[in-house]
């Protein structure tokens, strides 16, 4: 590459590809029950980092309030996110019940965490930085 070109790092190369692509992910959390604390979303995060991680996805922000939660992912083309999705869904709760089942067990039961439904949105048309102010501002429960 050239020396006077100032690479951009929201756009990343593979062998064959040149590519920025971004999602908004929201999980909200069955019957919208609002059974996260501010130390349930931090281990959260540290979840789902790990399984983006696995991915080679990159987690750019993340944050929720009691019932749901927001994340700002960078993946690659090869990755499908309905597979992304259902990997987050499926590691995170699993862990958090483990790790707080008696927390969780007044909130949730019969095994469901997350709603079967979840949005996912690309994030071509609002700037990077105004999707991140958003997810920012989320109210954390205290």
């Amino acid at each position: 590459m050239s020396p006077r070109w100032n690479p951009n790092p929201d756009v990343r190369t593979g062998r064959y590809v040149v590519y920025t692509l971004h999602a908004h992910l929201v999980f909200v959390t069955k019957y919208r029950r609002g059974v996260f604390t501010d130390e349930m979303l931090i281990r959260c995060e540290e979840l789902m980092r790990e399984v983006c991680a696995d991915f080679e996805v990159e987690l750019r922000e993340f944050n929720g309030e009691h019932d749901h939660v927001h994340l700002l992912v960078h993946y690659p083309p090869k990755v499908a996110l309905s597979k992304l999705v259902n990997s987050l869904k499926g590691v995170s709760p699993r862990m958090l019940r483990k790790e707080y089942s008696a927390h969780v067990r007044t909130y949730l039961w019969g095994g469901h965490f997350w709603s079967g439904s979840y949005f996912a949105g690309s994030v071509g048309g609002a700037p990077l930085t105004v999707l991140k102010q958003y997810i920012e501002q989320q109210k954390r429960p205290g």
